[in-house]
């Protein structure tokens, strides 16, 4: 079963930069896909590739982490306005983070207006095998 969970940007606005690393890391150890309202800045951004690599073990293969931000570069001028406005206000707040484990999410692939999120399911976890060896057991 594909899990995924949604993490608001209260949640982890006020966490130090390990806390907020640690958490992450922590949901997506589980097998989960974070969906992250708002991004990370740059340096969180690296700080998570690098505490990822070290934490790489036999169970855990590392993430697939990508944003999507509001695009704001073919707008006319009062839609250039607004998305300065919103950058202002909003700041990390804006756009979509997505992490999830190596071993779900096999690709991602992105452009401005959507983001494909190209998954395998975990081994042992597919509906059909369970029910061709329930039926196997049975006879």
């Amino acid at each position: 079963m594909l899990t995924i969970q949604f993490v608001p940007y209260h949640e982890i606005d006020g966490l130090s930069l390990a806390d907020k690393i640690r958490k992450l890391i922590d949901i997506v150890r589980e097998n989960r896909i974070v969906l992250m309202e708002g991004h990370l800045k740059k340096k969180e951004e690296a700080d998570l590739i690098k505490m990822t690599m070290e934490a790489i073990d036999e169970r855990f293969k590392g993430i697939e982490i990508s944003v999507i931000y509001p695009d704001t570069k073919n707008a006319d001028f009062a839609g250039k306005v607004k998305g300065g406005l919103a950058n202002i206000l909003l700041g990390e707040r804006r756009g979509i983070t997505v992490i999830g484990p190596a071993t779900v999410i096999k690709e991602i692939k992105r452009d401005p207006d959507r983001m494909q999120l190209m998954i395998e399911e975990a081994k042992g976890s597919d509906r059909r095998k369970r029910k061709r060896s329930a039926r196997r057991r049975r006879r």
